[in-house]
């Protein structure tokens, strides 16, 4: 277990924490070295044991808002090395956008119901331990299918194929992670990408990271959509 990695959970109904802190042990890639229930204590814990890798609640006591994508800015301004997993019930994308908004690398945002599959979320706590940044598909294909519809959206210009690749990318895969998976040469891959880099406007230039960008500008609009929808 010397390479497994050291994380800090933050959930504040205990049977979801202790089942989530048994489920990722049992993996024997994990040591789950603090289980807290608030925003304040998963910040101490950070500060004190300096984990590999947080996994978090959005929402907690006192206010039950938003206090653990707070927490997660917080985690990745003061520790850097530290990487976060949100864990959310809200598959559309407002949330996600909150919570990338400012930065992505060492971010990912998942659905709750990747606790039930253990692989995924091992898999995700590695790749924000690398520094790198994940959505969940469900998130994606959710945008997807709602921006598809939309009139104006750019991903309308998007073809099945672009689209298929667009979820990979925002899934974390690299090139030949994308290939492998879609059964596509890694040349293939890449045109995939810099076709939907073109469509998106997304140019050499933009200050984010392409690959995540291209998922973001989806995040973005849907929360701006949300919150037109409430006024």
């Amino acid at each position: 277990m010397s390479d497994a990695l050291r994380i800090v959970i933050a959930e504040d109904n205990y049977l979801v924490r202790e089942g989530t802190r048994r489920v990722l042990e049992a993996t024997g890639e994990v040591v789950v070295i603090a289980a807290v229930g608030t925003a304040t204590e998963l910040l101490d814990a950070v500060d004190r044991l300096r984990p590999d890798a947080v996994i978090t609640d959005i929402r907690m006591p006192p206010g039950h808002q938003l206090e653990g994508i707070g927490a997660a800015h917080e985690i990745r301004a003061k520790h850097p090395a530290v990487g976060v997993v949100v864990l959310s019930q809200h598959s559309g994308g407002s949330y996600a956008y909150e919570l990338l908004k400012n930065g992505t690398a060492g971010l990912g945002y998942l659905l709750k119901d990747r606790v039930a599959e253990p692989t995924e979320l091992v898999r995700a706590l590695k790749e924000v331990v690398a520094g790198r940044s994940v959505i969940d598909s469900e998130v994606v294909q959710a945008l997807v299918d709602r921006r598809g519809r939309a009139q104006g959206s750019a991903l309308r210009e998007l073809t099945p194929r672009e689209i298929e690749v667009l979820r990979e990318m925002a899934e974390g895969g690299t090139n030949p992670a994308i290939g492998a998976r879609l059964h596509l040469s890694e040349s293939a891959v890449e045109k995939h990408i810099s076709s939907i880099f073109l469509k998106l406007g997304l140019t050499e230039e933009s200050g984010l990271h392409r690959r995540v960008a291209a998922v973001l500008a989806f995040l973005r609009e849907d929360a701006a959509l949300g919150s037109r929808g409430a006024d």
